[in-house]
C-alpha cells in the first residue's frame, strides 16, 4: 500500500508541475477572458487518461504500478476539477454567461470525447 500511496504522489507531483507550465504559457501568450490553461489541461489530461486505461486494460503491456502512476497520479495531478469550478465561477461573476456555458459546456463534452478517443486508438492499434 505504501508503495502505491508513493508511486502515485510522484506521478501527482510531475502532473502537477506540468499543469502549473502549461497553464503559465497560457497566461503569458494568450490574453482572455477564457481560462484556455484550465481548459486545455483538462482536455489533454482527458485524452491520456483514456489512452493509458485503453493501454492497461489491453493486456499485459501496462503493469498496475505504472497504471497507478499514470491515472491516478500524473493524470489525477495534470488535470483539475477545482480549478474548472473556481474559473466557471469566476466567469459567473463577471456576467460572462456565453463564455460560462461554452467553458462548462465543452469541457465536460469535449472531456469524454478525448476519454473516448484515447481508448479507441488503443482498440484499433
Amino acid at each position: 500500500m505504501v508503495k502505491s500511496i508513493l508511486i502515485a504522489g510522484l506521478g501527482g507531483f510531475l502532473g502537477t508541475v506540468f499543469r502549473f507550465l502549461v497553464s503559465r504559457y497560457f497566461q503569458f501568450h494568450y490574453i482572455s477572458v477564457f481560462p484556455w490553461g484550465t481548459f486545455s489541461v483538462n482536455i489533454i489530461g482527458s485524452f491520456l487518461i483514456g489512452i493509458f486505461y485503453g493501454i492497461s486494460e489491453k493486456g499485459n503491456f501496462m503493469s498496475p504500478e505504472w497504471r497507478i502512476f499514470l491515472t491516478v497520479g500524473l493524470c489525477g495531478g495534470f488535470t483539475t476539477y477545482s480549478s474548472l469550478s473556481n474559473d466557471a465561477f469566476i466567469l459567473l461573476q463577471s456576467k460572462e454567461f456565453l463564455r460560462f456555458a461554452t467553458y462548462s459546456g465543452l469541457s465536460f463534452i469535449l472531456g469524454l470525447f478525448a476519454v473516448f478517443f484515447g481508448r479507441l486508438i488503443i482498440k484499433i492499434i
